[in-house]
């Protein structure tokens, strides 16, 4: 970023403007584009006398690049549109035959004879298949991630009922669990006491 000569100098030196940008492609519904703030992580502090104030800030702008979003931005960028259409038709094949690998070269073989990255496509696909393999299995991870806090949380919710002396069909209207997991959990609960 700077001339070798000018990490000795004494006075002071510019250095290129850093912008930060996500490429969002994930199933879930986001906006078009959003801002992201390092700060709305802080943590917030409560002492009286003490102002809260910013010392680091970092902004990330989200770019959704599904495909039917942001067309004017796509429309510029050939390799963009091109990789918005492919995992579009990846996303198409796999509601189609349920298996992404499959999926996956599917979605290769229509985007070469369309013309949609084309050559990048036939000389790295193998390199797109690991990658994707591994961007979708992500996926897959975070959901099943997400069903077992899920789950956990309706065992917390079981226990606690039961530990409350709750009647089992309020448990079950609670929760949603059927009346024999309700007993199994309450059962593990009263086997821990």
């Amino acid at each position: 970023m700077v001339k070798n000569r000018d990490i000795y100098s004494t006075k002071q030196i510019t250095v290129p403007r850093p912008e930060f940008f996500v490429l969002y492609n994930g199933k879930d519904a986001y906006p078009d584009r959003a801002t992201l703030r390092l700060s709305d992580l802080f943590e917030k502090i409560d002492i009286p006398g003490i102002e809260e104030k910013v010392l680091l800030e970092l902004e990330v702008q989200v770019i959704n690049i599904n495909e039917g979003r942001n067309k004017a931005m796509l429309q510029k960028c050939k390799e963009l549109y091109g990789y918005s259409a492919f995992i579009a038709k990846i996303r198409e094949y796999e509601k189609e035959t349920g298996n992404l690998e499959a999926s996956m070269k599917k979605a290769i073989e229509y985007c070469c004879n369309h013309d949609i990255i084309k050559e990048f496509l036939e000389n790295h696909a193998q390199e797109v298949m690991s990658m994707l393999m591994t961007e979708f299995n992500m996926d897959d991870c975070i959901a099943v991630q997400r069903e077992e806090g899920r789950e956990e949380g309706k065992a917390e919710i079981v226990r606690n009922a039961f530990a409350k002396g709750f009647p089992i069909d309020v448990i079950r209207d609670i929760t949603g669990l059927d009346i024999e997991k309700i007993k199994t959990l309450g059962t593990v609960q009263s086997g821990n006491r």
